[in-house]
């Protein structure tokens, strides 16, 4: 079979990609130039050099950059207090200073900064942008803070208004309707949703006031994108001032641009490498000193871009560096079309902009996490403070919020309810310092004098004082005739204390493990009467529920209440029913990872088959259409019974009409079983169960909005087989049609590998 060389299968799918983001970057570059205060074409180049050289040289592939809303106030602030020539000296110092950053490969240690932070100061600047903004779309002048700007609001919505209202207006209007535009596959929708709204909205904008005649604030360019150039000039100032007006540019283009590397990185067709952090702080460095040597307003990883990059199906670099080539050409040769643009309709598109930027699903995520309150102050603290005050502000709030969550301690008592007034139960939980002596001791004095205590203490330190008060009432406790238990998982940190050791313990193997059988893990304090041969099913299946109870429940209760409302599994895990394969031990996940369908020999119909079955269908589709999943699991095992009915032609099950209906969905694995070379180191059974999996994957690719989504890079197929007898999970090569063994590191090509 001929194949298309590389560069030219994914240049079908970068060149219209470079094309959308383009139409995206033009009015974003335009409307952050004027929001920041700089010259118009300052955010030209910029877009120009981040798409260029910072495509070249960084280290995510899909990643745009050019300038970025977030930095728009501290441009703005640095305008007014050096000018416009020396803001370019700074940004090509941060540049620098990145690119020493970068050198010492520092890259993730920026990521360290809290995610409230980052989100409440990108939000605070959104809130900022929105209120200078709606002056100018009011026909209006901003004022010099966020503060003063919200007080004369109400008074600019009452004045009379002019041209400039109305275009402003229009384009809001179309940008709001455009949202509204259904994205069907079919029509004129197919077309339409790669447009992005920003430019029907100034289009229809500059259109309008150029057919009526209109005198309103027009974009105004140099006649050459470089015809305003001068030699910058170095800020004068006081030099601590200076240094920190670099750092600040430089530190926030770097985490904007590198938290927005990582969510791209989430969303990586099939087939793209990982992004290097360390070199796309080292191209985030280069394009800012060229950025800013030439005149340009700050680079920055922007999330906009990228994400219509994405989604646009762009598979490598050439797409950015694409689309940094088509606005340079725009620049040079349609000048005077871009002149026409009015300032209003700029205006329009930084208000929704900046309404983006306070993105409530993050205030929603936060606070499950409960760090919302970070999140607010530095918002607030941006607002009404500056940049820099608020972002301090946020980082004093998390430093706090930090601090309490490692000095949180639980302490509850439960009396059993098999012994009343004789046994309790009281769990520990947190960190167990001198901070939370008092609660625990004034818990433990509330116990009955003689009675029986389970002590769990499930906290990950203690310090001596905490020990010494702990081992104080259990001396107590016991010689008043009662007794203290130490749950058998915990003891280890009591018996440590003992000994003076306080350090962290290693984890052990306890004696009774979640994951073994009922029957394997009996524990000391469970009746006698659950050893019995002639337990029933139901007795054994409620002592569980009791463990879990007891055990497991106070420890996924703070997961389960964030997945309460909302489930986002990363993958579809389809498998066998058999009682041996259990899912969330195989691929040690947990709540919330794995959507899982489970079927009698892991089978998938194919599409439009003579049996028809849409249970699976419609697992994969739900999943697919309405969780977003992107990556489908089949999962085989050994000593399968269904394919053993398989080579025994269905005979054993003929008397289960429903079981032979459905194996009728294994008879292309069994063809496939018999047409293929025999391999004398497998057992007929272990082959067909590895051929099956092999087979349902190609299933799934019968169904034709399935395989377009696989052919896209938007969902990725894997296999994997359990082999029972040595509890070993290997991974289907595709390419070799074998199974092999996992690797113990996840290598860069781990996509090229799966499929």
């Amino acid at each position: 079979m001929i194949t298309k060389p590389p560069n030219v299968s994914t240049l079908r799918h970068d060149l219209p990609a470079s094309f959308v983001v383009f139409l995206v970057a033009i009015p974003l570059s335009l409307g952050i130039a004027v929001a920041s205060g700089a010259p118009i074409a300052a955010g030209l180049i910029a877009a120009i050099v981040g798409g260029i050289v910072a495509g070249l040289l960084g280290g995510s592939p899909l990643q745009v950059s050019g300038p970025a809303a977030g930095l728009t106030v501290i441009v703005a602030d640095l305008i007014q207090t050096y000018g416009w020539r020396a803001t370019c000296v700074i940004t090509a110092l941060g540049g620098l200073l990145q690119l020493a950053l970068g050198a010492c490969r520092v890259a993730r240690t920026a990521l360290a900064v809290s995610p409230a932070v980052v989100h409440g100061m990108l939000a605070g600047v959104g809130v900022v942008l929105v209120l200078a903004q709606l002056h100018i779309l009011l026909g209006g002048s901003p004022q010099h803070s966020a503060l003063s700007n919200l007080l004369e609001l109400p008074g600019q919505i009452m004045t009379s208004h002019s041209h400039a209202t109305i275009i402003g207006l229009m384009a809001m209007a179309v940008l709001l309707l455009w949202t509204k535009v259904p994205k069907h596959r079919h029509g004129y929708a197919a077309a339409l949703r790669w447009v992005p709204g920003p430019l029907p909205a100034i289009a229809l904008a500059t259109l309008t006031a150029w057919l009526l005649g209109w005198d309103v604030p027009r974009v105004d360019l140099p006649d050459t994108l470089l015809a305003d150039w001068r030699l910058p000039t170095l800020p004068r100032g006081p030099l601590p001032e200076v240094v920190g007006a670099v750092v600040s540019i430089a530190v926030v283009a770097a985490v904007e641009s590198l938290l927005c590397s990582v969510a791209i990185d989430r969303k990586r067709p099939q087939g793209v490498p990982r992004a290097d952090l360390d070199r796309e702080l080292l191209g985030q460095g280069a394009a800012n000193t060229v950025s800013g040597l030439l005149g340009g307003l700050p680079v920055a990883g922007v999330v906009v871009r990228s994400t219509a990059n994405v989604e646009a199906g762009a598979r490598t670099r050439r797409s950015t560096v694409l689309h940094g080539v088509w606005v340079l050409v725009l620049a040079l040769s349609c000048g005077p079309v871009i002149e026409q643009v009015p300032l209003a309709a700029l205006a329009a598109l930084l208000v929704a902009l900046g309404a983006r930027m306070v993105d409530t699903a993050h205030v929603r995520e936060l606070r499950n996490h409960r760090e919302a309150p970070a999140y607010f102050a530095t918002m607030i603290g941006v607002v009404l403070l500056g940049l820099g005050e608020g972002v301090l502000l946020g980082i004093g709030v998390a430093a706090v919020l930090a601090l309490r969550r490692l000095t949180r301690l639980g302490v509850r008592v439960e009396e059993d309810a098999t012994c009343p007034g004789t046994r309790w139960h009281v769990i520990v939980e947190g960190t167990l310092t001198f901070l939370g002596v008092p609660k625990v001791t004034s818990v433990l004095q509330q116990i009955p004098p003689g009675s029986r205590v389970d002590l769990d203490l499930n906290v990950d330190f203690m310090d001596h004082a905490a020990f010494d008060a702990i081992h104080a009432w259990r001396i107590a406790h016991e010689r008043l005739g009662g007794r203290v238990d130490i749950d058998e998982v915990h003891e280890t940190w009591y018996e440590r204390a003992v000994t003076g050791d306080m350090s962290p313990p290693r984890k052990s193997s306890p004696q009774a493990r979640w994951w073994a059988p009922w029957g394997n893990r009996r524990r000391r304090s469970d009746p006698p009467e659950l050893d019995a041969p002639d337990v029933s099913p139901s007795a054994l299946l409620l002592a569980g529920v009791r463990e879990y109870h007891g055990r497991t429940a106070r420890l996924v209760r703070p997961i389960m209440a964030e997945l309460a409302f909302e489930q986002k599994p990363e993958h579809l895990f389809i498998t066998c029913v058999d009682s041996r394969v259990v899912p969330n031990i195989i691929t040690a996940s947990g709540p919330g990872d794995l959507f899982i369908n489970r079927n009698v020999g892991n089978m998938i119909p194919r599409y439009g088959s003579r049996t028809p079955d849409d249970s699976v269908a419609a697992t994969v589709e739900y999943a697919t259409n309405v969780l977003d999943i992107r990556t489908i699991t089949v999962c085989g095992h050994s000593n399968c019974g269904a394919m053993a009915a398989l080579l025994a032609g269905g005979t054993e099950v003929d008397h289960l009409p429903s079981l032979s209906r459905w194996l009728k969905h294994g008879n292309h694995s069994l063809a496939r079983y018999l047409a293929a070379e025999p391999d004398a180191d497998q057992s007929p059974l272990a082959r067909l169960c590895q051929i099956n999996v092999m087979q349902q994957l190609d299933n799934l690719l019968t169904y034709p909005w399935l395989r377009n989504r696989v052919d896209a890079g938007k969902l990725e197929l894997v296999g994997l087989y359990l082999d029972l007898e040595s509890a070993e999970v290997r991974i289907l090569d595709r390419g070799a049609e074998n199974f092999v063994p996992v690797p113990d590191e996840a290598p860069d090509d781990d996509a090229k590998a799966l499929t």
